[in-house]
C-alpha cells in the first residue's frame, strides 16, 4: 500500500519530485520501475543495476538517475548500501533515507507534502500539523484530497490512527482517488475472503451431509454402528465416503465393513 501511494505521488507530482532530487523543474520522462522502500532489501542493488542495463538496452543515450527512497527509519546497514558490484563490474545508484531529511526541505513542494511526515522531525504530531495547514493552502480541491489521503497512509507508519484523525480532515480524505483505491481494494479482498469461507463451509457442510446418509445406511444395513466405527466413517474425506458408498452394494456381512475401513481409512 505505501508503495502505491508513493508512486502515485511520484507519477502525479513528477515535477515536484525532478525539483526535489535533481534540482530542476522538469517533468521525469520514466518513473517504472519506481523505488520506495519501506523495509531494507538485499536485493536492492542488484535491481538497480538490472534496472539501469534494461532501459540502456532500450535508451542507450536516455541518462539516468537513480534514487532508492526509504521510508522507515532503520539500524540495517542494507540502508547504507549505492554500490552493486562484481568482479570488474561496478553500479552506483543514490539512496535517501527519508527520517534524516529536512522537513522544511519537503513542505514547499505539494508532492512531497506526504513524504514530510516521514522526515527528520522531533515532534511527529507538529509536523503533521504543520502539513495540514499547508495542504489547507493548495487551491486545487482534487489535489488537496489526495495529498491529504497520501498523508494520511504514510502517516500510518509514525502515528497512531486517532492522532492522524484529530489533524487531517475524514471528508477531504474520502474524496481522494487514493482513499477510493484503498476502498476498492478492501471490498475485492472482502469478496474473496467471502467467497473462500462460504466455498469451504459448502464444503464442510456437503461432508456432514454424506457422512449422515453414510452412516444411516449402514445402520440400516447392519443395525446400529459402535461408536468407534461411527467416529471412523465421521474422520473420511469426501472421496473416501463416496468410495464407502460404492462398496456398500458388496457388503454382506459387518466385519465387510471394518476391513473396509483398515484398507481404505
Amino acid at each position: 500500500m505505501y508503495d502505491n501511494v508513493c508512486k502515485f505521488l511520484a507519477e502525479s507530482y513528477s515535477q515536484d519530485f525532478a525539483q526535489w532530487l535533481l534540482g530542476e523543474p522538469m517533468g521525469l520522462t520514466q518513473l517504472s520501475p519506481s523505488e520506495f522502500q519501506t523495509q531494507p532489501d538485499p536485493e536492492i542493488p542488484f535491481r538497480m543495476a538490472d534496472y539501469r542495463l534494461r532501459v540502456y538496452r532500450r535508451y542507450p543515450t536516455q541518462a539516468m538517475r537513480q534514487v532508492v527512497i526509504y521510508l522507515k527509519p532503520t539500524g540495517s546497514e542494507l540502508v547504507q548500501q549505492t554500490v552493486f558490484e562484481l568482479p570488474s563490474t561496478r553500479h552506483e545508484f543514490e539512496v535517501i533515507r527519508l527520517w534524516e531529511v529536512p522537513t522544511t526541505e519537503l513542505l514547499p513542494f505539494p508532492g512531497l507534502l506526504p513524504l514530510a511526515i516521514l522526515s527528520r522531525s522531533d515532534d511527529k504530531a507538529q509536523t503533521l500539523q504543520q502539513i495540514g495547514q499547508r495542504i489547507e493552502t493548495l487551491p486545487d480541491r482534487v489535489a488537496k484530497s489526495n495529498v491529504t489521503a497520501a498523508t494520511s497512509v504514510l502517516a500510518g507508519l509514525v502515528l497512531e490512527k486517532a492522532i492522524i484523525q484529530q489533524i487531517l480532515r475524514e471528508e477531504i480524505v474520502q474524496e481522494s482517488v487514493i482513499y477510493q483505491d484503498i476502498l476498492q481494494q478492501g471490498l475485492q479482498q472482502g469478496l474473496q475472503q467471502g467467497l473462500q469461507q462460504g466455498l469451504q463451509q459448502g464444503l464442510q457442510q456437503g461432508l456432514e451431509r454424506e457422512t449422515a446418509l453414510v452412516i444411516r445406511l449402514l445402520n440400516r444395513r447392519f443395525g446400529t454402528l459402535t461408536a468407534e466405527i461411527e467416529a471412523r466413517i465421521r474422520s473420511l474425506s469426501i472421496e473416501q465416503l463416496e468410495a464407502l458408498g460404492e462398496a456398500l452394494l458388496d457388503f454382506t456381512q459387518p466385519d465387510a465393513l471394518t476391513t473396509w475401513l483398515e484398507h481404505n481409512a
